[in-house]
């Protein structure tokens, strides 16, 4: 490989303060988009990126055209009944976006298109149709599109007898709308221009200038964001207020529009709550009363305060209650019982309840759309690490089970049989089990010479569940074993395993994947000359913590959107995302929290020492991890590392935070990491 000079950043030494602590931030300049010293250094960068991968691009084409090769162009979804139409999405052959359309009543029906993607995103370099809201007289869509990536939505109105876009336009919205049953009537949520938190719900009329709509609420508490959306039973408008530890809604009934929003209950510090519509009472999922995974509770649609909540099903300590799902006769239950998903269907007169059975040892079951409330069919999702993804309808009162459709595997002679998956188990340092979904070709031999690409998150409890991907397949087919690590700052295991990874015990997330990666090497399922690691988002900050607690465990690390700087943000108000985690990771205003997140906080933390080799990547317009954050690491890795081996920083210039926005020019950006991992391995 040619070794070429990598890019110098320039030192512009800043002096941050805060509780008497002073950090030097030689990179701080790098924080201004506009600077053409900016954008000059990026483009170095990017440069460098290119020169050094040179000899990886027919085999990042090629493995583009082996991963396309596997997906199915022209594939539609599963339609589904909404209010006397049927709703399909589908894409055509060479196209990047779907196409959505409806058929009136029968799927022999002609088809009508609503929105064609491919042509909405002519002339973009990004394109994201957030959703759109079809009227209760199915005659109108309000629909929301981002063309920057950077999650601002322009928010639009189309007839679809006559198939117009009507003057209506609202700039900056956050991307959804919902209508209320005159068909003359949107709700929608606005973000502030700086910090784009959603905090304003407004009401708009057919016809009227935005500039002349109401505001309806104002969420002006900074760690709140507010959304608006539609009750399944069709009754109500419902506005919520949320922050990680703290809840509120208030309803309006949907035939009245411009009658006055109710409050719910009011928000309590540390009370969450979910709320569901059936008949004439709400469902509670809540954590209230020190409910750690939480229970639910009914209250009726009159007086619905927290006093008034009647427990319905109790809290349990071995089970996370995760949401319920409404239908005339039956009520289904999404449960989470040892980090396996379960579905419990349960008839409202209680003459029958049971749980659908799965056999996997480590699989993902969800309950899909079910937008039908007068019905029998639930509609859910099955898919594990060897078993491509399905859509069944299963009948709650016959048991009689339909799969409507299974993800196709093209491009090769795709067998489940020849993947094995499991699941294992390693200790943590505070003996801690944390559990690792696994899967790998059954003729990769698992020795010291075993490449292993070992994945995670571990924030904000979202669980990342074991799940089949065609486009994983390019790196098992090579060889590889890929492994999921359910660490704790997720939720797999339950609240608490989520609780004892944020906050003042945020270091359980990087020490649970550590020692998830020192059980593989202690087993001999690989080594650190073969050990990987990759995390995006908050698992870029995994990333990078783990970079700087135990560098010697691994040969390559990818570190996608990495947030690294958490010091400087998280004091950083202007910044989005900021105020509103505060009670992810705390706030730094607080010489306690300060204190502890610089001890772990990647970028402050960068010494010098020898690290292995490195991938970051960003986008320029990215809202939620700023670029310059990968940026100023980079550039300080660079300076700072005694090793010769590779760093190399990826920016595209045009995408936010979930990269390109087309169905197969992402790919292109997979076969770029896996040509990084692959060229490590002299696979090439």
């Amino acid at each position: 490989m040619i070794q070429l000079q990598a890019p110098v950043a320039k030192k512009s030494p800043k002096k941050l303060v805060k509780h008497d602590d002073v950090r030097v931030d030689d990179y701080y300049w790098m924080n201004d988009r506009e600077d053409s010293a900016v954008i000059s250094h990026l483009e170095k960068e990017n440069a460098y990126y290119e020169a050094m991968t040179a000899h990886t691009k027919d085999f990042q084409a090629a493995l583009f055209d082996e991963m396309k090769s596997r997906i199915k162009e022209d594939d539609s979804s599963v339609p589904y009944k909404q209010n006397g139409y049927w709703y399909i999405s589908r894409y055509e052959m060479g196209k990047e976006y779907p196409i959505y359309s409806r058929k009136k009543e029968s799927l022999e029906a002609d088809e009508e298109i609503i929105f064609d993607c491919n042509q909405m995103a002519e002339g973009h370099d990004f394109f994201n149709l957030s959703s759109f809201s079809i009227s209760p007289d199915n005659t109108l869509a309000a629909f929301s599109v981002d063309t920057v990536s950077r999650r601002k939505y322009t928010l639009q109105i189309k007839n679809l007898k006559t198939g117009k876009i009507l003057t209506d336009k609202v700039e900056n919205t956050a991307g959804n709308s919902v209508w209320a049953d005159d068909n003359k009537t949107i709700f929608y949520s606005k973000q502030d221009e700086i910090t784009l938190r959603s905090d304003k719900i407004y009401k708009h009329r057919l016809g009227d200038k935005a500039t002349t709509d109401d505001l309806i609420f104002h969420e002006e508490d900074e760690t709140f964001g507010t959304f608006v959306y539609k009750s399944k039973s069709k009754k109500y408008i419902i506005i919520g207020s949320y922050s990680t530890l703290t809840s509120e809604y208030r309803t309006l009934r949907a035939d009245n529009p411009d009658g006055e929003f109710q409050i719910f209950t009011a928000r309590t510090r540390g009370l969450e709550y979910d709320i569901s519509h059936y008949d004439d009472s709400f469902y509670v999922l809540t954590n209230k009363d020190g409910a750690t995974n939480f229970k639910l509770m009914k209250v009726g649609e009159e007086c619905t305060a927290s006093e008034n909540w009647e427990e319905f099903i109790p809290h349990r300590s071995d089970v996370l209650l995760e949401g319920m799902s409404i239908f005339k006769d039956y009520y289904v239950l999404s449960e989470r019982c040892n980090g396996l998903n379960e579905i419990k269907i349960v008839r409202w007169d209680g003459t029958d309840r049971y749980h659908l059975p799965f056999q996997s040892e480590t699989y993902t079951a969800n309950v899909s759309r079910n937008p039908d409330f007068d019905t029998e069919i639930l509609r859910y999702s099955y898919n594990s690490m060897n078993t491509p993804s399905s859509v069944i309808d299963f009948n709650m009162k016959t048991k009689e089970q339909e799969v409507l459709k299974e993800q196709e595997v093209l491009g090769g002679n795709f067998d489940k049989k020849d993947y094995i998956e499991k699941r294992i188990w390693a200790t943590a340092q505070d003996g801690a089990k944390v559990p690792m979904s696994m899967v790998y070709h059954k003729n990769t031999l698992l020795d010291t010479n075993t490449p292993i690409l070992q994945y995670a998150y571990g924030s904000y409890g979202a669980t990342i569940d074991p799940y089949f991907s065609t486009v994983r397949l390019s790196l098992l087919d090579r060889g590889f074993v890929f492994v999921l690590a359910h660490i704790r700052g997720g939720q797999y295991l339950g609240r608490t395993w989520y609780e004892d990874g944020k906050l003042l015990k945020k270091k359980n997330t990087f020490t649970d994947f550590i020692d998830c990666t020192k059980f593989l090497i202690s087993e001999g399922y690989t080594s650190p000359e073969h050990m990987y690691a990759m995390g995006g988002s908050a698992g870029g900050l995994l990333m990078g913590a783990i970079l700087n607690m135990a560098p010697e465990l691994y040969n390559g690390i990818i570190a996608a959107v990495p947030f690294v700087d958490v010091v400087t943000t998280m004091l950083d108000d202007s910044i989005p995302l900021t105020t509103g985690e505060y009670d992810e990771w705390g706030n730094p205003n607080e010489k306690e929290y300060y204190n502890y997140i610089k001890s772990y906080s990647p970028y402050d933390n960068v010494v010098s020492k020898a690290y292995p080799h490195i991938l970051v990547t960003t986008g320029l317009h990215d809202s939620q991890v700023q670029y310059f954050e990968p940026a100023k690491w980079v550039a300080k890795l660079r300076d700072l590392k005694t090793d010769d081996k590779q760093l190399l920083f990826d920016i595209n210039m045009a995408a936010g935070h979930g990269g390109a926005s087309g169905r197969f020019e992402a790919l292109k950006e997979v076969a770029k990491e896996y040509a990084f991992l692959l060229d490590l391995e002299g696979k090439i």
